[in-house]
């Protein structure tokens, strides 16, 4: 039998005269790996700070069992900014007894990409103090997976970590043998982590069996039985059931409850999008070019970022942007921006973009753009247009759309100045919105935003009629808005994925081992005359090089083809099971000549 390792008995917290918990019972036993989810502000993280016997209940007592182990991630860290990386993580240990052990060598490369900590100005000897909070915020996760715990509590654990460290540490994480009780907005971890979910709502919290899916099954049969919550609620809870059961295939186990009973509330529920009625507005608004990529570089001060990239963001595409931190992402949108902006005026360091007459871009970037503090929400929103056109005959105001992005009527009232970081993210979303785009930039659209609101931006989107290009973090938000998905690999390249994420990771995990192989291979002796290679050779292999660049683009091109083709024929089983051949046949063929490009790019370095 599990033993209980912490119990929280008939606990409340009031602040002001706002109850966040209300007699709230709940217990971790050994084992357990609970996910909270709830909105911002209802009181997650102060359930787990006293869980923690970090802050006080007003009633109610929490109890550890003797001799409890526990590690606690908050969103401050507690770091001494004057000592090292190596001090605070490793502490005393000598280099041949840290390096020896696999666990700390797991911990080091998985968030950091290495023993040696590239991006740290001196490796693991970088002082703490002039770094970000990011990189801070690693070091004290670093920290606390090293060592042995009971119980581990985690406060947001995927913020600042891409795709590849959000994939690690959910790896880490399930073959630990620590409970584990962990706050996030990371619907993908969630699934992946968890085996229960507590949801905090209101005062209270309610214990679900499963995932994260398993919790969107049980919460939406929950409220059609109870009938507790508002159609429009129980209708975005249904649609997010659908998408879970439809369209993300093995995204859980098996769910803990009656999958019948869940089948029988999606029956009626229909794709999240219509793609093709959404390809026609967006071409009636746009015309046949968006945005068009002719042999473009992009540079980040001297170093190239990306080479000789054509490409073409066409009416209505819905593009997912991934790729390695400081591979380009942010800077190509840029590039494409100020295209925009400028008219075409401004190119970026080689090639061109081509812009469309009828492009109206709306940018969100990770920064928070400022707004007047004695502004109201509704004034803020007001100020862009006062009625939003949403496509298809649906219209709303200002004061509907505020509603939609989680402020209430009070809410609206309240001064900018006065909002969270998180509700500003949100009222910079919803003035981009309001603005109505036809083209729309996301760059870190999920950052401070809680589940519900971003099941809410999620639904919003699925109507909105225009091309857009999503750079994010959160595996779950790309699958869900977009359509397809290209990579920045770190390389110089832009490639489409037909397997999206999955194929990404995949990726990057070939490029390591190859990159490994590499390091650890002996240097062949080689006479002088073996060594150099001649000129008439180097051209061959250039000219090769550049021959396949052009191949692979071709197979882009027939890619982007064959999915549209899957998206129109999308009731005939028979022709997709056939263009889906095509597409694995591409694939093949593009694996090939990618494995070629990579032996005539290193012979070409090491000439």
């Amino acid at each position: 039998m599990a033993v209980n390792l912490v119990s929280v008995e008939n606990v409340s917290k009031v602040y002001g005269t706002r109850a966040l918990l209300d007699g709230v019972s709940l217990g971790v036993s050994e084992g357990d790996r609970i996910g909270v989810v709830g909105r911002n502000g209802d009181g997650k993280t102060t359930l787990i700070r006293m869980l923690a016997k970090l802050e006080e209940a007003d009633t109610g007592r929490v109890t550890h069992s003797g001799g409890l182990r526990l590690a606690v991630l908050t969103q401050h860290d507690s770091l001494d900014p004057a000592a090292t990386v190596r001090h605070e993580v490793i502490g005393d240990l000598a280099d041949h007894e840290w390096a020896g052990n696999a666990k700390i060598r797991d911990v080091l490369t998985g968030l950091f990409g290495g023993l040696d900590l590239p991006g740290f100005p001196k490796g693991l000897d970088t002082v703490i103090g002039p770094l970000s909070g990011g990189e801070r915020r690693r070091i004290a996760l670093a920290k606390l997976l090293i060592d042995e715990q009971d119980l581990i509590v985690l406060d947001e654990p995927t913020n600042h970590l891409d795709v590849e460290g959000i994939s690690w540490l959910a790896r880490h994480l399930r073959e630990r043998r620590s409970a584990l009780v962990c706050v996030t907005h990371d619907r993908w971890f969630l699934d992946q982590v968890c085996t229960r979910m507590w949801d905090v709502q209101r005062g209270d919290v309610h214990e679900y069996e499963g995932g994260y899916s398993d919790y969107v099954f049980a919460r939406a049969e929950r409220e059609r039985i109870a009938a507790t919550e508002e159609a429009k609620r129980q209708n975005l809870v249904r649609k997010e059931l659908a998408w879970l059961r439809r369209g993300a295939p093995a995204r859980t186990s098996k769910p803990r409850f009656r999958v019948e009973a869940a089948n029988e509330l999606i029956k009626d529920v229909p794709p999240p999008r219509d793609s093709s009625e959404l390809m026609k507005f967006a071409s009636s608004r746009l015309g046949k070019t968006v945005l068009d990529l002719e042999d473009v570089s992009v540079q980040a001060g001297p170093k190239v970022l990306l080479k000789h990239v054509t490409w073409q963001l066409g009416p209505g595409d819905r593009v997912g942007l991934v790729g390695v931190n400081g591979a380009g992402k942010t800077s190509l949108l840029r590039a494409m921006a100020d295209a925009v902006r400028s008219e075409g005026e401004i190119q970026p360091a080689a090639g061109r973009v081509v812009v469309g007459r009828t492009v109206k871009l709306a940018y969100l970037s990770q920064e928070v753009a400022e707004l007047d503090p004695s502004w109201r929400v509704l004034e803020a929103v007001q100020r862009v247009r006062e009625r939003v056109d949403l496509g298809k005959g649906r219209e709303m105001t200002a004061g509907q759309l505020c509603e939609t992005f989680g402020f209430t009527k009070e809410k609206q009232w309240t001064p900018v100045g006065d909002l969270s970081g998180g509700e500003r993210r949100r009222l910079q979303l919803l003035r981009l919105l309001m603005d109505e785009p036809n083209v729309l930039f996301l760059d870190e659209p999920t950052n401070d935003l809680d589940i519900e609101t971003l099941t809410q931006l999620e639904d919003l989107l699925d109507g909105w009629p225009g091309s857009m290009i999503v750079i994010s973090h959160d595996r779950f938000f790309v699958e869900r808005t977009t359509d397809t998905v290209y990579a920045l690999l770190g390389d110089g390249t832009l490639r489409m994925l037909p397997r999206g994420i999955d194929e990404y990771l995949e990726r990057r995990q070939r490029m390591e081992q190859q990159a490994a192989a590499a390091a650890s291979a002996p240097a062949p002796a080689q006479d002088r005359a073996g060594a150099e290679k001649s000129a008439a050779g180097l051209r061959a292999a250039k000219k090769e090089l550049q021959k396949i660049e052009r191949q692979l683009d071709r197979i882009s091109e027939k890619e982007s083809g064959l999915h549209a083709r899957i998206a129109e024929n999308a009731t005939d089983f028979a022709k997709v099971a056939d263009l889906d051949a095509e597409l694995r046949d591409l694939a093949g063929e593009r694996e090939e000549l990618e494995l070629r490009w990579l032996e005539l790019a290193e012979d070409a370095q090491g000439a």
